[in-house]
């Protein structure tokens, strides 16, 4: 098992120029070996249709620059200062510790690797880009191991790093009996340094799931993004949002306005730049903060199976295309209010927090598997009808059963449906969407059951009362239609 745990560094004044130092070498020797390789990819390369019929004489191939030969040249590059071409400045790469460089080289292999050929289920990335200061920020030392700490006190420990000496670490928590260290990163924050250690213990076992996913060990997970509501789940609950950004944005823009007032280069713009890192730090510790509390909420229903839907984030914060009149004149096309969603799912940060809740889902010996949330908010989970049509019908009156079905819980249930196998199958003729597929009475009745008890906690919630009274006007006529007490 391994787990990473990050402390905040204490370093001394002339330790913090040495590992400014270090951080300037290493991002100009990250921005060469990216130079190398976008050189050899240009150069190597051309248009199906560039080449000619006649070739009397092909160029000549460069050899690939890979993870081998670009380590290679650091033994050479050590001899002597190197001097950057833009600026004349001179970096002494012999000063770096040879591991921190190796590891630069390998964080440029799998970058490019990545745009090149793709990772191992076959996706691309992006064009890698070159490093600026704020870009790089952090240096790893592959080869720790449990001798560079050397001291423990109640809360401290001090360790030593290769060629920087003994460093004062703030222990906020010890590191757990039998554990021992892997790696070491310092990383340089809007607040100070700090250094995240990798520690594994062999004797604990991955965790396995012995279990079959079940309408009872299982849930579904809906992202809202309507009103004040984060999550909705199948069990009829709605979470609320923490929407930090939202909140703290007059802070940023009044930072944002004071730092622009100023001179580039000046140090009052210098401050202020800081205050507003420091702010939007602020803001990144707090959504993260709040989205492990709620996947540890989560995680405390004791279900073993948890089902959310795979959002394509990049295309529901792309901007909107461009319009052109006859004229080319550029006519309105909806952007300024798109932002303002694009920012509301930013604020929200799905990815990220599905990421956390899987992994503690995995802690806690149970999965989050991700599902096509394609046609699960249009569906009625109780009857497959298409129902909301619109994402403006936020609710939908059922006069048959008595029921007020919210949308979002309503999507939650079949994202659980979608988990189980039990949805069924949409398909389009002639324009209009066909339901094939059908459900047993007993998840109907299930289905009904944790709806109406959502309509209770949901009207709680808005009147402050209690769910009897509010169920007890229609608990009588759904029991004998359902046959379930409440």
């Amino acid at each position: 098992m391994k787990a990473t745990y990050q402390y905040r560094l204490e370093p001394e004044s002339n330790q913090k120029l040495i590992l400014n130092e270090w951080l300037r070498v290493c991002r100009y020797w990250y921005n060469r070996q990216l130079g190398e390789r976008f050189s050899w990819w240009e150069n190597n390369r051309h248009a199906v249709n560039s080449c000619p019929i006649f070739v009397t004489r092909l160029p000549e191939l460069l050899d690939r620059p890979n993870y081998f030969t670009q380590k290679l040249q650091l033994p050479i590059i050590k001899k002597d200062l190197s001097i950057v071409q833009w600026s004349g400045e001179l970096l002494d790469f012999k000063s770096v510790d040879s591991t921190v460089l190796q590891d630069v080289c390998k964080r440029v292999d799998k970058a490019f690797e990545r745009f090149v050929i793709g990772d191992s289920k076959g996706f691309r990335s992006g064009k890698p880009r070159f490093k600026t200061e704020a870009s790089f920020k952090t240096m790893t030392f592959a080869t720790a191991n449990n001798e560079w700490i050397k001291l423990k006190r109640i809360n401290w420990l001090y360790i030593r790093l290769p060629k920087l000496g003994m460093f004062k670490v703030r222990m906020h928590r010890p590191i757990p009996d039998g554990f021992t260290i892997q790696q070491v990163s310092v990383t340089k924050k809007a607040d100070g340094w700090y250094i995240q250690m990798v520690l594994e213990d062999v004797t604990i076992p991955s965790q396995t799931i012995d279990f079959i996913p079940s309408w009872d060990n299982s849930m579904g997970i809906d992202a809202v993004l309507q009103g004040d509501d984060y999550l909705a789940t199948s069990e009829g609950e709605k979470l609320p949002s923490l929407k930090p950004l939202r909140k703290n944005q007059a802070k940023l823009d009044r930072l944002s306005v004071k730092r622009n007032r100023r001179k580039r280069g000046f140090k009052s713009r210098h401050k202020l730049a800081k205050r507003e890192a420091k702010q939007h730090q602020k803001i990144a510790r707090s959504r993260k903060d709040f989205q492990y509390k709620t996947a540890h909420k989560l995680v405390r229903t004791a279900n073993k199976f948890f089902f959310y839907e795979d959002l394509n984030l990049k295309g529901l914060t792309r901007r909107n295309k461009t319009k052109q009149d006859e004229n080319g004149s550029y006519l309105p096309n909806e952007q300024s209010a798109k932002s303002g969603l694009n920012k509301s799912w930013a604020d929200g940060a799905f990815g990220q927090f599905f990421e956390i809740l899987e992994c503690i889902a995995a802690k806690a010996g149970a999965v989050a598997i991700s599902q096509n949330p394609q046609y699960s908010s249009m569906i009625l989970s109780y009857r497959n009808e298409i129902i909301f049509t619109d994402c403006s019908i936020r609710e939908y009156w059922d006069e048959q059963n008595t029921l007020m079905v919210d949308r979002d819980i309503n999507a939650a249930v079949n994202l659980k449906r979608l988990g189980l196998g039990i949805f069924p199958s949409i398909k389009r003729r002639s324009g209009n969407l066909d339901i094939v597929g059908t459900m047993d009475d007993s998840t109907t009745k299930e289905i009904l059951h944790t709806l109406h008890r959502a309509v209770g906690s949901l009207h709680c919630n808005r009147l402050g009362c209690s769910v009897g009274d509010v169920t007890s006007a229609f608990q009588s006529q759904w029991q004998s239609t359902n046959g379930l007490s409440h």
